[in-house]
């Protein structure tokens, strides 16, 4: 028998049977279902890291950041969320500057994680006394941002 041939025969062995036929499509959709399902499963016990970078001291700005940290909060509870301020943004972290004081309060209660670059506040002589009480402090904050990016975070820079 030939190749052409023989493919032919299987063809019309294989595949012309009725009940094989839908044996074929029951398992092709049990597959379906699984597959889906199985993703499904993952996307919702996948953990989702971020870090927010803000560097600017733009009080509207900061207003839409402390709004996009509560909207990604709502959306994944279990968000693993650090934020990274530095640079023009650092009135945004102090107690007696910040206008949004009472909303970095309420997201470090969700688990948010503010971080303050501490070259920044060496640059503008500022202390830690004078950051809003639950801020960590960081040495350099763009090293911050690489070691999260290295950990898996998914970076995001804050702003318009």
């Amino acid at each position: 028998i030939g190749t052409l041939e023989h493919i032919d025969l299987l063809n019309t062995f294989t595949f012309s049977s009725k009940p094989f036929n839908k044996m074929k499509s029951k398992i092709t959709f049990l597959f379906l279902v699984f597959t889906a399902l199985s993703f499904s499963t993952f996307a919702q016990k996948q953990k989702h890291k971020i870090v927010f970078q803000l560097a600017t001291d733009e009080v509207k700005e900061h207003g839409s950041l402390t709004r996009q940290l509560n909207n990604v909060l709502n959306y994944w509870p279990k968000a693993e969320i650090e934020v990274v301020v530095h640079s023009a943004a650092l009135e945004f972290m102090m107690n007696e500057k910040s206008s949004v004081k009472t909303e970095i309060q309420a997201l470090m209660e969700k688990g948010v994680v503010f971080a303050v670059c501490q070259n920044t506040m060496k640059r503008k002589n500022v202390t830690e006394s004078e950051i809003i009480s639950g801020a960590m402090f960081v040495p350099v904050g763009i090293a911050e941002i690489v070691l999260k990016q290295e950990k898996g975070y998914s970076y995001i820079k804050a702003g318009y």
